[in-house]
């Protein structure tokens, strides 16, 4: 069993990222500048950001954050978006989800322009994935698909089982594996809380990605010899035992699972860091013009 370590790879593109950074600055020019605005006061998505602007300062990235109160118009909040849309110097800019629940997600995703959508979320970027031309990946899907290629994990003809169909991860997940290339040309199943026989669905399949938000979900007996599995839930459950009350587990049942593995992602340390370094990726994508 081999362990799909998020923390050295996503540490080993960063040096990489650096050193592009420093060749660009040499050279005589900016730095790629990437903007987040972030509203209200959510401690998960404080300690999400706080990373992103870490890992820009790094990498040599220049990393603005536009911090908002939770009573921020939907006005006021597009305001800043077209800012930002106009804005040259910003390569690319993500704006934090959640959002409080008076601010309309979706339109704040339809009105940030595809070429400065580095979260990857805008229609017109998952449209151009969809069809195999150049886009802004979603950040965790990008990060998954960047783990089997520089793990060298073949999956063309593979089975790969998807649990959970989110517009985050799920389906754009489904849509990657399935595409030509490398990684890619693998045989799909997409299952959700309407599927049946799940079980019977992940025994079979080469590939299993967990993202069901659903804590130690994927069991031992659900999954044969030699499956990798990629675990990309993170549930905070009870753990009387520590000083914080609780610990993050993901949606496998890693102690029962890990044995029968060929590769398998650890929580938290697995997907979770490759998620901001493929933020960094897009960035340096915008900054080049290497998709618009």
């Amino acid at each position: 069993m081999i362990l799909l370590d998020g923390n050295e790879l996503s540490a080993r593109i960063k040096n990489e990222i650096q050193a592009d950074v420093h060749k660009l600055i040499q050279n005589g020019k900016r730095p790629p500048h990437l903007a987040a605005v972030l509203v209200g006061d959510d401690p998960a998505s404080h300690a999400y950001v706080g990373n992103k602007v870490r890992s820009c300062e790094f990498v040599g990235y220049k990393s603005t954050l536009i911090h908002q109160d939770a009573n921020l118009t939907q006005t006021a909040l597009m305001e800043i978006i077209d800012g930002l849309n106009n804005d040259p110097q910003v390569d690319g800019f993500i704006v934090q989800l959640p959002l409080p629940k008076h601010l309309d997600a979706i339109a704040v995703t339809m009105a940030i322009r595809p070429e400065k959508d580095v979260d990857g979320f805008h229609p017109v970027n998952i449209g151009r994935m969809t069809i195999g031309l150049p886009a802004y990946l979603p950040a965790t899907p990008f990060g998954i698909m960047q783990m089997l290629e520089r793990y060298n994990i073949d999956i063309s003809g593979k089975d790969c089982c998807i649990l959970g169909r989110s517009n985050i991860v799920g389906t754009p997940m489904s849509i990657l594996l399935s595409r030509k290339g490398n990684p890619g040309d693998a045989t799909v199943t997409l299952c959700h809380s309407r599927t049946t026989d799940i079980p019977s669905k992940t025994r079979k399949a080469d590939v299993i990605i967990a993202a069901m938000g659903i804590p130690h979900f994927l069991k031992g007996d659900m999954v044969k010899e030699g499956a990798v599995v990629i675990d990309v839930g993170i549930n905070r459950i009870p753990a009387p035992e520590r000083k914080s009350g609780s610990r993050l587990v993901g949606d496998v049942d890693f102690e029962a699972v890990a044995p029968k593995c060929s590769y398998i992602t650890p929580v938290p340390g697995g997907v979770g860091p490759m998620t901001v370094i493929s933020l960094l990726m897009n960035t340096m994508k915008a900054y080049l013009h290497e998709v618009y």
